[in-house]
């Protein structure tokens, strides 16, 4: 779609320096600006390639006066990276605004389906599902018996969500999420073999919740696996059953968490971190980067390391752990220095 200097200021209620009618259809970083494109300026550190790039209109800031004479066309708004924010979600909407049914597909003939549903190739919806309005299943999606999913989700390819699952409104799962796959529960026998505990629970995920690519989240053993509102989560994440993860806290990839923790609210989680189960972490904790988490978090914290101690702590520590060579030739010589000493009385 094109879109016109003029119908962009509209939406953004900028200001127009230039063509009015310059057309724009993609969107570019100011240094990769082509023909056609639409891009941004708010920081200072990149006004030098507003007088080389080649893209049709660039944002900028309200009070932003260029040295010199600029090619493109300048829309002049009171932020201009939020502006450009604004025409992302924009453009996003119109690149997904997809509807209808597309076959080969199947959904079964109980599920109830809200209005202006897109259905990709080869998706299956099973027995009782309820689905609600304005959803976005793209191919090779499977819904199991019983899931129910709220307005405005957008599930994109390959994902699996098992029975019983409940999906919230607002909410993005992306490429090949699993949302309800047995919790990782067995327990060994008198003669040490490991028999199957049967995963009756669920996951619930509540609104406007994003959950990354690839990323697990199992169901319960009893009760539900639960994931506030709010909660961004990155790609390859594995949440195991019976955890609880509080409103608005963000994880990012490769984090793993065991069965029945308990994730308070606004925390935010680093990449590669291991999470132990049965404990409770806070609200507002901040957990650093491939950190080992093994004990109660409270309120507030700031921990890193492995196993992970208080924030402060360890960047005490680290200050000895890089010198720990030295330091240990230092102690090896005072020993000797000790016994000579003690040699000599």
């Amino acid at each position: 779609m094109k879109f016109t200097a003029i119908q962009i200021a509209e939406i953004l209620k900028g200001e127009i320096f230039g063509n009015k009618n310059v057309e724009v259809f993609s969107l570019s970083k100011i240094e990769e600006g082509e023909k056609g494109s639409l891009t941004f300026l708010s920081n200072p550190k990149y006004n030098p390639y507003l007088y080389t790039t080649k893209a049709s209109i660039v944002i900028v800031n309200m009070d932003f006066v260029p040295e010199k004479e600029v090619e493109t066309t300048l829309i002049k708004v009171n932020d201009a990276y939020q502006a450009f924010s604004t025409l992302l979600k924009l453009y996003d909407q119109v690149k997904l605004s997809k509807t209808g049914i597309e076959n080969p597909s199947f959904i079964d003939e109980s599920a109830i389906i809200g209005t202006h549903l897109y259905l990709g190739a080869f998706s299956y919806i099973g027995a009782d599902v309820s689905i609600g309005d304005n959803v976005k299943i793209y191919p090779n999606v499977y819904i199991g018996d019983n899931v129910k999913i709220g307005d405005n989700a957008i599930i994109h390819a390959g994902s699996k969500i098992y029975s019983e699952t409940i999906i919230g409104s607002n909410c993005i799962l992306h490429a090949g999420v699993i949302l309800g796959s047995d919790g990782f529960g067995f327990a060994p026998d008198v003669s040490g073999i490991f028999n199957k505990i049967p995963q009756i629970g669920n996951v619930v995920i509540e609104d406007n919740v994003d959950i990354g690519a690839t990323t697990t989240i199992d169901r319960a053993t009893l009760g539900s696996t639960i994931i506030r509102k709010g909660v961004k989560l990155d790609n390859q994440i594995q949440i195991a059953h019976n955890v609880e993860i509080g409103e608005n806290t963000v994880i990012a990839a490769q984090t793993g968490i065991a069965g029945s923790t308990k994730i308070g609210e606004n925390c935010m989680i680093g990449g590669q971190v291991g999470i132990v189960g049965h404990i409770s972490i806070g609200n507002n904790v901040k957990i650093q980067a491939q950190c080992g988490v093994g004990r109660n978090i409270k309120d507030n914290e700031i921990i890193q390391g492995s196993p992970a101690m208080g924030y402060s702590d360890f960047n005490k520590s680290y200050v000895y752990f890089k010198r720990l060579p030295e330091l240990v030739a230092i102690i090896n010589t005072l020993e000797k220095d000790i016994k000579a000493l003690k040699g000599k009385k």
